[in-house]
């Protein structure tokens, strides 16, 4: 677990359109990351 104010690690995710996005492609922007981490999950 992070502690408040830790700089998040490095990673990547797809977005909307299957395209690769890293973390580090965003550093010095202000960045707003949200998921459901249920949403792709049965049941």
């Amino acid at each position: 677990m992070l502690e408040p104010g830790t700089p998040a690690p490095d990673f990547t995710v797809s977005d909307q359109d299957g395209n690769p996005v890293s973390l580090a492609d965003l550093r010095g922007r202000w960045v707003f990351l949200w998921w459901y981490p249920m949403a792709d999950t049965p049941g």
